[in-house]
C-alpha cells in the first residue's frame, strides 16, 4: 500500500499522509472510540475527492469525512482515509438576502458564518455548544441542533441543497423536487437514477410505510436521529399528499458521511434576531423539581430551557475561566433550568418572567430566579457551553462517558423517563450527570463509568442496551443530536425493528455498493464496547515526573482532554487557544493533538523512558506554552506544564540542545555578560557579528536580540534614596521581585515601577533571591527550575503575607509562584508555596488592590486626555487578569483603554526568536495584534506588560510599545 499512496500523494493538489504520527492523531474524535486509520488527507478541490474515490474503490479501502466539533459518537473513527476538509473548504460562496439563503463549502464554521450573515442582517439559527469551532458539513452529517432547537429546529430544517458526491464519483445536486421532476430522476439510468428509483419504491409499499410510522421515534419529538430518516422522507409528497415535496437533503442530514460525500451546502437562513432578551435562571432543590418545572416553563414559551446539574455546576468551580462564569449561581442548587424569554424591551421581558416565577412559585417549584440580561448572558451561556468539556476535568479515571448521553423523548414524558432511567443506574450504584435540552425532551446523560476495567467495559454495555429498552419502551431516540455513529449503531435494530433496519442497509448498499464512504457507522456497526480508546484490564505504568499531579498522574491529565475542539477556534472567535492552529489550520496543531499524542505513546510506550517518542516533540513543537488552554479548556489540560515534562524526559534520554541550554539559562548567561554590557550590546547590534551570533544560537536573523542594561535594576536600587528610610511613613510596605528580565534588560521600566509606588506612598523592599526559572520551564528543566523555586519560597515563605505582598512588571516571573512553583517544590515546601502563591502579584494587580482599599485615588493623576491601546500578556489572560490592567490604566481620570481581541503575540518568550519559528510567529501577529497597531492613530499609545510581547510589537510593526507602569508614572501629578 505504500506504493499506492505515495501515488496518490503525487496526484492531489492537498495534502496526504500516512505516517503513524498523523495516523495516531486521526484515530480517535471527541468520543471513546479509536482506530487507526490508513491515512489522512487534506483535499484542496474537488478534483482531490474524486481521486480519493477512484483509490479508495480501486483499493478496497474507504473514505471518512471529517471537520469539527460534531463527532461525539465515533462517527469519523475508521480504518480508511480519513479526508479532512476543515483546512482547503471554507469558502462562502454566495449570499442571497431577498430569498434568504447562503451557499457554503462543508468546512465553514457555523458561528463565523454568523459573523459573515450580520451585515446582511441575516442569521443561522442551529447552534450546537461547540459552535466557535463546528461545521456546517459535520452539523448537517449529524443534523445537529443545539440548546435553540426549539425555536430554530435542527440542520435538516434549514439544509435547501446538497452538492455531493456518489460512490461512483459522479455529481449530484439534492433539492426540493416537484412530482414531475421527482419522476424525471427516477428515469435516470445511472447511480443517482437508481437511488431515487430505490426510495419511491421503498416508500410506496404499503408494509413499509406501517412500518416506518408505527416504529420510528415519535413524530412529535423534534431532535431524532435514529438511523437514516426515511421516516422524514415519508411525510413528502409524492408519499404524503398535501405535504412538502421530496427532498433528499433530509436523508443526507444525519447520514454521517455515508451516502455521499458532500461539497457544498444551501442553507436557509431567518433574520437576524432584534428583540432583547434576558435569562431567567431558576434553581431547584431538586433534579425532579427542575423536570416538573420545565413544563410549566414551556407553556410560557420561552426560546431556551436548558438544564444543568449539580455536578456540572461542581465542575465549573475549579476551572479558571468559568468560575468566573457563576455569579449567577445562589448556593448550591441540585439543578438550575436556564429559561430565555424575549420582549420588545427590558420591561416586557420583566413582565414575562415575573409570571414565568409567579406559576413555579405557586407550583412549589425554585427558590432563587435571578434574571440576567445584557453582556453577562454570554457568561451564563458560556458556563452551560462548557459542559461537555468540564465533565473531562475530573482527576482519575473514573469519568461521566458518553454512552447514552443522547436520548430523546416527548417532552411530556420526560420527567417519568428520568425517574425510570435513574433508577436503571441506581440499581448498578451509577450516578448519571443531567444536562442540555430540556425543552426538547433531550438531556445528556452521562453515567460515571471506568472504561479502563473489564468491569467498566461490560457495564458500558450493559447501561447502553438497558436504557435502549427504556428509550423504546417512551418510543424516543437514542440519538437527539448526536448521532448514530459507533455508539449506537447496533443498537438501530432494537430501536425501529429489524423491518426498518434493513430497509436502511438496502439504501445503503444502492447508494454505496462497495462500501467506501464511512463504513460501520449506521448500519453494520461494529459492537458498541468495540475499538475503544481505553483497553480494558490494560496495566497503566508508574511513570516518573518532576512535576506533582496533584490526585492524578501524568497520563490521566493528559486524558483529561475529551476531544471537544475548543483549540480549533480560529482568531475571529477571539481568546488564545490556540495561537499555533489559528495560524497553521493544522489539526497537528492543536492542543488536542498534544494530548492525544502524549496519551498515545505514555499508554502504548514499550520504551523504558515513554517520553522518548521523537513523534511527541514534533507534535509538541509550536506550542507556544501560553497557558491558554489551563484556562480556555474546559478539561483545563495544561499543555504547557505537559511539554516541559515532556521535554524534561526527553532530554533525559537525548542530552540537552545546546540552544535550550543557553535560553533555558538566559538569566544566568546575561548575568556573565552585564559588567561588559556596552561591549556586548555593539557585537549584538552589529548586522555582520549579530548575524554570526543569531546563527550560533539558531536565531532568525530578522530578529533583534534585546540589549543589556548599561547597570542593574537590584543595583540602582541599592544606591538610590529611601524615600521611607526616615520619620516618613509608607502606606504599606511591598517586596519588589527583581526578575532576570527586568534586572537585566528592562531597568528602566523597574525603576519607573518602584518610584511609582513610591510616590503613591509605598515602601519598597528588594531582598536578594533566586531568578524565577520562567526560560528553564519554558525549555524544560524542570530539576534546574525546581531548585529555583525551592530557593524562592524559602526565601519569601517568612516573609509575605496579607499586608506585606510580593510584586513584579514581568507576569511570566511573578507567575511562576501563583502557578509551577506548587507543583514544583520540594513536599516540604508545599504549604509555603500554596500559602504565598495568592500573594505574589502583577504590579497592575496590587497597584488595584490598593486602589479598591482605598490608598491609591484618580486625584494623584492627571486627568488629560489618553487613548491605549492594550496588548495583553498570555499568562495574564490565562489567569483572567487582563480585566485589571484595563482598569488600572483608567484610574487616571480621562484615560481610556481599548483592549486589542488579540490572542497571543506569537512571541512567547524565545519562541519568535528560534528562526525555524520566525515565520509562524510573525504569522500569529499578523492575525490580529500587527493589524490593530497598524491602524491606530499617532497619538495612540500602546500598552503592554510583557516583555517578550513589546518585542514582537516592535519587530511586526515598528511601534514602540509602552508597560503600564511606564504610562501611569508618567500621569502622576
Amino acid at each position: 500500500m505504500e506504493e499506492q499512496l505515495t501515488l496518490l500523494s503525487e496526484q492531489l493538489s492537498g495534502e496526504l499522509f500516512w505516517d503513524e504520527k498523523m495516523r495516531l492523531l486521526y484515530s480517535t474524535d471527541a468520543s471513546a472510540y479509536r482506530e487507526m486509520p490508513l491515512a489522512v488527507a487534506y483535499p484542496k478541490d474537488k478534483q482531490d475527492l474524486l481521486l480519493l474515490i477512484k483509490f479508495a474503490k480501486e483499493n478496497k479501502t474507504s473514505l471518512i469525512p471529517r471537520t469539527a466539533g460534531t463527532s461525539l459518537a465515533g462517527q469519523v473513527v475508521g480504518k480508511g482515509i480519513v479526508v479532512d476538509v476543515s483546512k482547503y473548504f471554507t469558502e462562502i460562496l454566495e449570499v442571497n438576502e431577498s430569498e434568504s439563503w447562503v451557499r457554503v463549502q462543508p468546512g465553514v464554521i457555523r458561528d463565523e458564518l454568523n459573523m459573515f450573515l450580520k451585515p446582511y442582517q441575516l442569521y443561522f439559527g442551529p447552534e450546537t455548544s461547540t459552535a466557535n469551532r463546528a461545521m456546517v458539513g459535520g452539523m448537517v452529517g449529524n443534523n445537529s441542533c443545539g440548546s435553540n432547537s426549539l425555536i430554530y429546529g435542527s440542520a435538516r430544517e434549514h439544509t435547501l441543497e446538497v452538492q455531493a458526491l456518489l460512490s461512483d464519483g459522479s455529481e449530484v445536486v439534492f433539492k426540493a423536487l416537484s412530482f414531475d421532476e421527482f419522476d424525471s430522476k427516477c428515469r435516470q439510468q445511472d447511480l443517482e437514477g437508481k437511488i431515487y428509483q430505490q426510495i419511491r419504491s421503498i416508500l410506496s409499499n404499503f408494509q413499509n410505510q406501517v412500518e416506518i410510522r408505527e416504529n420510528f421515534p415519535k413524530p412529535s419529538i423534534h431532535r431524532r436521529n435514529t438511523g437514516y430518516a426515511v421516516d422524514m422522507l415519508l411525510e413528502t409528497d409524492p408519499f404524503t399528499a398535501g405535504t412538502e415535496p421530496f427532498n433528499f437533503c433530509k436523508l443526507i442530514c444525519g447520514s454521517e458521511g455515508t451516502l455521499a460525500f458532500i461539497t457544498e451546502i444551501k442553507l436557509h437562513v431567518n433574520p437576524l434576531p432584534i428583540n432583547p432578551s434576558g435569562l431567567l435562571c431558576i434553581h431547584f432543590h431538586s433534579l425532579e423539581d427542575a423536570l416538573k418545572g420545565n413544563l410549566i416553563i414551556l407553556k410560557h414559551r420561552p426560546l431556551v430551557s436548558e438544564l444543568m446539574d449539580h455536578y456540572i455546576l461542581e465542575c465549573t468551580k475549579n476551572n479558571l475561566e468559568q468560575s468566573k462564569n457563576r455569579f449567577f449561581v445562589d448556593g448550591e442548587p441540585a439543578a438550575i433550568l436556564i429559561a430565555e424569554y424575549d420582549g420588545k424591551d427590558q420591561e416586557e421581558i420583566l413582565a414575562r418572567v415575573k409570571l414565568v416565577e409567579e406559576d413555579l412559585l405557586a407550583h412549589g417549584l425554585g427558590y432563587h430566579f435571578p434574571l440576567v440580561l445584557g453582556e453577562d448572558k454570554k457568561k451564563v451561556w458560556n458556563l452551560r457551553k462548557a459542559g461537555l468539556g468540564l465533565l473531562s476535568n475530573v482527576p482519575g479515571d473514573d469519568k461521566p462517558v458518553a454512552v447514552i448521553e443522547d436520548t430523546a423523548v416527548d417532552v411530556e414524558d420526560l420527567p417519568s423517563y428520568i425517574n425510570d432511567f435513574d433508577q436503571i443506574l441506581k440499581k448498578y450504584n451509577l450516578y448519571a450527570v443531567h444536562y442540555a435540552h430540556a425543552a426538547t425532551g433531550e438531556l445528556h446523560l452521562r453515567p460515571i463509568i471506568n472504561l479502563k476495567t473489564e468491569e467498566g467495559n461490560k457495564l458500558f454495555r450493559e447501561i447502553a442496551t438497558e436504557i435502549a429498552h427504556l428509550v423504546k419502551k417512551y418510543r424516543g431516540s437514542l440519538s437527539g443530536e448526536h448521532g448514530d455513529g459507533r455508539l449506537r449503531g447496533e443498537f438501530i435494530p432494537l430501536m425501529i425493528g429489524d423491518h426498518n433496519y434493513k430497509l436502511l442497509k438496502d439504501i445503503k448498499n444502492t447508494w454505496d455498493p462497495q462500501g467506501i464512504f464511512n463504513p460501520g457507522k449506521i448500519v453494520d456497526t461494529p459492537g458498541m464496547n468495540t475499538f475503544l480508546r481505553y483497553e480494558p484490564g490494560q496495566t497503566e505504568r508508574q511513570i516518573k515526573t518532576v512535576f506533582r499531579y496533584p490526585n492524578q498522574t501524568v497520563l490521566q491529565h493528559a486524558e483529561q482532554c475529551n476531544g471537544s475542539g475548543d483549540c480549533r477556534k480560529t482568531h475571529l472567535s477571539g481568546g488564545t487557544m490556540c495561537p499555533s492552529y489559528m495560524a497553521t489550520k493544522n489539526e497537528k496543531d492543536t492542543t488536542r493533538a498534544r494530548a492525544n499524542i502524549l496519551r498515545e505513546m505514555l499508554t502504548h510506550s514499550d520504551k523504558a523512558n515513554p517520553f522518548d517518542h521523537v513523534e511527541i516533540k514534533e507534535v509538541m513543537d509550536l506550542c507556544l506554552s501560553c497557558k491558554a488552554c489551563k484556562s480556555e479548556c474546559p478539561s483545563s489540560v495544561d499543555m504547557a506544564k505537559l511539554k516541559a515534562e515532556f521535554l524534561q524526559g526527553y532530554y533525559d534520554s537525548h542530552g540537552v540542545p545546546f540552544r535550550s541550554r543557553i535560553i533555558g539559562h538566559v538569566d544566568s548567561m546575561t548575568e556573565l555578560m552585564q559588567p561588559i554590557a556596552g561591549l556586548y550590546n555593539l557585537v549584538v547590534g552589529n548586522k555582520f557579528t549579530g548575524d554570526i551570533v543569531k546563527n550560533i544560537l539558531g536565531f532568525s536573523p530578522n530578529r533583534n536580540i534585546p540589549k543589556i542594561s548599561s547597570t542593574t535594576l537590584r543595583k540602582w536600587f541599592q544606591q538610590k534614596d529611601k524615600p521611607f528610610s526616615g520619620n516618613k511613613t509608607a502606606v504599606k510596605s511591598v517586596y519588589f521581585f527583581c526578575d532576570e528580565f527586568t534586572n537585566f534588560n528592562d531597568v528602566e521600566i523597574g525603576k519607573k515601577a518602584i518610584l511609582l509606588l513610591e510616590k503613591l506612598g509605598y515602601e519598597v523592599l528588594m531582598v536578594p533571591h533566586a531568578f524565577s526559572g520562567r526560560a528553564l520551564l519554558s525549555k524544560g528543566l524542570l530539576r534546574d527550575a525546581k531548585k529555583l523555586a525551592n530557593k524562592n519560597v524559602e526565601i519569601f515563605k517568612n516573609r509575605l503575607n496579607a499586608d506585606t505582598k510580593l510584586v513584579s512588571v514581568e507576569p511570566s516571573t511573578i507567575l511562576t509562584f501563583r502557578d509551577e512553583y506548587v507543583d514544583l517544590v520540594d513536599e516540604h515546601l508545599l504549604a509555603d508555596a500554596e500559602r504565598i502563591a495568592p500573594l505574589a502579584l502583577t504590579i497592575e494587580e496590587y497597584i488595584w488592590e490598593e486602589y479598591l482599599s482605598g490608598n491609591i485615588s484618580s486625584t494623584q493623576f492627571v486627568n488629560q486626555e489618553e487613548q491605549i491601546l492594550l496588548h495583553g500578556h498570555c499568562q495574564q489572560k490565562a489567569w483572567g487578569l487582563m480585566p485589571i490592567v484595563s482598569k488600572v490604566l483608567e484610574i487616571p481620570s480621562n484615560y481610556k483603554v481599548k483592549n486589542i481581541p488579540s490572542g497571543c503575540c506569537g512571541m512567547a518568550g524565545s519562541f519568535g526568536y528560534e528562526k525555524e519559528h520566525y515565520d509562524i510567529s510573525m504569522k500569529i501577529g499578523e492575525l490580529v495584534l500587527f493589524p490593530t497597531v497598524r491602524e491606530k492613530s499617532d497619538s495612540t499609545l500602546v500598552a503592554a506588560p510583557g516583555a517578550s510581547c513589546r518585542h514582537q510589537i516592535m519587530d511586526g510593526t515598528g511601534v514602540a510599545s509602552k508597560h503600564p507602569v511606564e504610562i501611569l508614572y508618567k500621569a502622576l501629578k
